[in-house]
């Protein structure tokens, strides 16, 4: 194959290190998703699609490029690639699935933190009384004296489980995985209980499953019920999981009593104008953020060797399954 470039197709972004490295090996063409009449003509000579977050690689997709041989998702999930239209023309998926791993750990105990440690910054002089004030509102929770619960107990689950046994925290498991299983992963110890129990013991609750169909909007009027009236609530894997309207009807009548949602991912992305989970005191909204590092970035971008791998025949090292 030494006298052929392979055509590959980037539809959103990469970082500089792979980008390059890539553009040694291969004709690298940029053409956005979001510009589809930009786009086509590259997909039907394309051997290979390099994609991220927003493109949707379904039958629609493949349809127009039918020299593929393996599509590379820069990133952590496979939700918005059509697994079954891929396998069904022979095409294999290739990710990164520990990319952003220290990322999104460090980023859910930094939300945990910012929740039950709060900080003011004192940006101008201040006398005595008033520093003595601040000192005196500024009164947070230990985090040894919390449970945590996480929901999905995959890569970024028992990670975060580490790091919460290192603080002291109690921490409650719920998987679809058997205990055994996961109780041999990891050399700390939890509690393996079933979804209602997890929610109704856990101070915090943070969800870390995959975009199976099962798992849309599991976060309902039934599991918040089961909530303590004072959880925090954290979403920072997927905005599908949560059903938007009964969290924000949740958020309303948890607003006197402690009740916190942090959101970090939506359904969709950007939301809309009529979200309605906008405007509520006790609930956090940010732009999709737990993988945003430098590090996670460019390791989540080195998919490109996998993709190469398959161009050239060999064993790619993170095929999806």
């Amino acid at each position: 194959m030494a006298d052929k470039r392979f055509n590959v197709v980037v539809t959103e972004t990469l970082d500089p290190r792979p980008a390059q490295w890539l553009a040694e090996r291969v004709n690298l063409i940029w053409a956005s998703h979001e510009k589809g009449e930009q786009l086509k003509p590259h997909l039907a000579t394309a051997d290979a699609l390099l994609v991220r977050t927003y493109t949707q690689v379904n039958d629609a997709l493949l349809d127009q490029a039918p020299s593929v041989k393996v599509v590379g998702r820069a990133g952590v999930g496979l939700d918005n690639i059509d697994l079954v239209a891929c396998k069904r023309r022979g095409i294999p998926v290739v990710y990164t699935p520990d990319a952003n791993t220290q990322a999104v750990v460090e980023y859910i105990f930094g939300l945990i933190l910012d929740t039950y440690r709060p900080r003011y910054s004192i940006t101008s002089p201040v006398d005595a009384p008033t520093f003595h004030k601040l000192r005196k509102e500024q009164v947070g929770r230990q985090l040894d004296e919390l449970t945590i619960g996480i929901v999905g107990f995959g890569r970024i689950g028992k990670r975060i489980g580490k790091v919460a046994s290192a603080i002291g925290m109690k921490i409650i498991v719920n998987d679809i995985l058997p205990e055994a299983d996961l109780r041999a992963a990891v050399d700390y110890d939890f509690e393996y209980v079933d979804k209602p129990t997890l929610y109704r013991s856990s101070d915090i609750v943070t969800i870390h499953v995959d975009g199976r169909p099962e798992n849309k909007k599991m976060i309902d009027a039934q599991s918040l019920a089961c909530m303590k009236s004072d959880a925090l609530f954290i979403n920072a894997a997927r905005g599908m999981l949560v059903n938007n309207d009964d969290l924000a009807a949740w958020a309303h009548a948890s607003l006197h009593t402690g009740g916190k949602a942090i959101l970090d991912v939506h359904d969709p992305e950007p939301m809309p104008a009529d979200y309605p989970l906008y405007g509520l005191e006790n609930v956090r909204i940010l732009p999709h953020l737990a993988s945003r590092t430098g590090p996670a970035l460019e390791n989540m971008s080195w998919v490109v060797k996998d993709v190469l791998a398959v161009l050239e025949g060999r064993k790619p090292q993170f095929p999806a399954e």
